[in-house]
């Protein structure tokens, strides 16, 4: 079944409101390591036993983790979509283009090559926080162990490799929130000036939320 534009525009709406949720709370419950290991370590262990004992142990954590497979899923087919139908739609490039207010901020232009390395960084971050697939830290209820041996100064690359990936989850979130506005409510100037302020605020906070536990671990501030 042929999905419209504007029905693939509105899934990459709805499914980037969802993930970007799901980032700030991630970024709140990764702000417990700054309390030391049982804060950190009951906080990851108390995700897991949301819904007992009506429910199975870890059950709505599972539940969480599909929605979110099938939004990011959602997301990038729909990206692919309407990217594909854009190149069809203008398969010759103009010699010269007047500039699109919007269009050719830097997070417009890089969104492509920035969900590749943020896909690339979720595969990375599953195997090494999730499954401890490449942590030092092998023992799943040891969080706050995990957190700091995999950002342990030594492994200065990994801090490295997920400051460029926040950046571009950033770019893309501020990129991202202006454009599911302008789908969801229109062009309007006010909703304009007014989502541009917002998705700004979100960005900034996220980065330097996210940012806050690796670089403290890396350069000695939580051991």
């Amino acid at each position: 079944m042929r999905v419209s534009s504007i029905g693939a525009k509105i899934t990459m709406a709805v499914t980037g409101i969802v993930l970007v949720l799901f980032l700030i709370a991630h970024m709140a419950g990764n702000l417990h390591a700054f309390g030391g290991a049982e804060e950190l370590n009951e906080y990851a262990h108390g995700l897991r036993e949301i819904g007992e004992p009506l429910l199975p142990y870890e059950s709505l954590l599972w539940v969480l983790r599909v929605v979110l497979l099938a939004s990011v899923v959602a997301h990038i087919a729909s990206a692919v979509v309407l990217t594909r139908r854009a190149h069809v739609a203008r398969p010759v490039k103009y010699a010269h283009r007047p500039p699109v207010r919007g269009e050719g901020s830097y997070a417009a232009r890089t969104m492509r090559w920035g969900g590749v390395i943020i896909a690339l960084f979720v595969v990375w971050h599953l195997l090494d926080l999730t499954t401890r697939t490449v942590n030092p830290e092998k023992d799943v209820p040891e969080v706050y162990s995990a957190v700091v041996q995999g950002f342990a100064p030594e492994r200065w690359w990994v801090t490295l490799f997920y400051v460029v990936a926040v950046v571009f989850v950033s770019l893309h979130i501020r990129h991202g929130i202006w454009s599911a506005v302008q789908t969801i409510a229109g062009p309007g100037n006010t909703w304009r000036k007014r989502t541009q302020t917002i998705a700004w605020i979100v960005a900034v906070v996220l980065l330097v939320g996210f940012l806050a536990v690796p670089l403290s671990v890396t350069f000695g501030l939580v051991s």
